[in-house]
């Protein structure tokens, strides 16, 4: 029995009729029609960054102004759009979709976060028209002003284009998966949006009085706290078509999974993650940033499908030469094959963004999801009165 599925069958505890869980996933990838790739396709077939941040000049001005010259303990770093092109020729990389980090345009005034995100993604979209097929972008939105977020969201979407929005897992405290927001998940999930979701600091991980920097546990903690509630405040359940990306390979979740998977035995949860924890978990999508190599590859090799991984950098935030060390050790110190590699590379971010495929290139379909059967909600409440009773002997 490989890991993988230890890992599955694991949380699936003595009481067999309280979990729903590793149901297959529906719709399975199928494959677009194919031709053989020309010479010069090949050649310019390289890696696609889901996680490569821009400052424009005003953004970093914004920043400045509210005292933020570090972000959880990094100075902010030079950038330029010539900077990020460099860095992808020096790397092999064809294109960096394009997204703001944390503390993203949110200051405590919503017209303010409004007009900055706007100005922010005419920017990258900008970016995108003058380097065709070098740049992408997520769009940032002035969470946690709902109203404004999903009239952002619309506009940078359908108007602007973009390929998919960027979230903060915590904006001004106010975790992903909480019940303000459900407007702006209806608004994604209508879409069929792609969600690259960053960490942030959140107010408790600054009232620690640790002398850590925040970027080394905090903002993955951040990350990790946001997926779980995803899954337990029943978001995924109820907006299947959104695809998450996770940054830094998911924080700790991959490492917690089975602890997390715990929650089905759980009443409270059943209804909100009828299809179990772990299928949840493994429709997200993760990125590799700051995360290349081993232990996290090689939980996530064990964990999910090779099409969840996807290639980040975290550029400029992490500088060219940890650029260049995160792909050497993603290639050489990782538990994934030639061929694996390749797709974490481009092959996997093609199924979220084919539009980056070149002339001839073949692309997968990405998985699409659904809520839960009729069939399998039936089934899940003829077990109840068994699931009530095993509780009732338990307490």
């Amino acid at each position: 029995m490989k890991r993988r599925e230890f890992v599955v069958g694991a949380g699936m505890l003595a009481g067999a009729s309280l979990l729903v869980d590793g149901l297959p996933a529906l719709g399975a990838p199928a494959e677009l029609p194919k031709s053989t790739p020309p010479q010069e396709a090949r050649a310019a077939a390289g890696r696609i960054d889901v996680h490569h941040h821009l400052l424009p000049p005003f953004y970093a001005e914004a920043l400045r102004r509210q005292g933020l010259d570090r972000i959880a303990g990094v100075a902010l770093p030079d950038w330029s759009p010539e900077q990020s092109l460099a860095l992808l020729d020096t790397q092999g990389m064809q294109t960096a979709i394009l997204s703001l980090s944390s503390p993203g345009v949110w200051f405590g005034e919503a017209r303010a976060a409004a007009e900055l995100a706007r100005r922010c993604n005419e920017y990258a979209a900008e970016l995108t028209q003058r380097h065709p097929g070098r740049f992408g972008s997520f769009g940032a939105l002035p969470l946690p002003a709902t109203e404004a977020a999903c009239a952002e969201a619309i506009h940078a979407l359908d108007v602007l284009e973009a390929d998919g929005v960027v979230l903060l897992a915590s904006n001004a405290g106010v975790f992903l998966g909480d019940p303000r927001f459900e407007e702006l998940m209806a608004e994604l999930d209508r879409r069929e949006a792609t969600v690259f979701v960053h960490p942030n600091l959140h107010p408790s991980s600054q009232a620690l009085g640790l002398e850590t920097p925040g970027f080394l546990l905090e903002l993955v903690c951040d990350t990790t706290r946001a997926a779980v509630n995803l899954i337990l405040t029943g978001t995924l359940e109820r907006y299947p078509r959104i695809r998450w990306i996770l940054a830094h390979a998911g924080g700790f979740l991959p490492y917690a999974a089975w602890r997390v998977s715990l929650a089905n035995a759980m009443p409270e949860f059943q209804d909100k993650a009828p299809q179990g924890v772990m299928t949840y978990l493994r429709r997200f999508y993760f990125d590799t940033a700051l995360a290349p190599a081993a232990p996290s590859m090689a939980v996530l090799y064990e964990l999910v499908e090779p099409r969840q991984v996807l290639f980040g950098s975290d550029f400029p935030f992490a500088p060219a030469n940890l650029v260049e060390r995160q792909v050497t050790e993603l290639g050489s110190a990782s538990p994934w094959s030639s061929e694996q590699l390749a797709g974490i590379a481009r092959g996997h971010t093609l199924s979220l963004f084919p539009r980056f495929a070149v002339r001839g290139e073949a692309v997968l379909a990405a998985p699409r999801y659904a809520s839960e059967s009729t069939l399998h909600r039936l089934g899940r409440s003829a077990t109840q009165p068994l699931a009530a009773l095993a509780q009732r002997l338990k307490d």
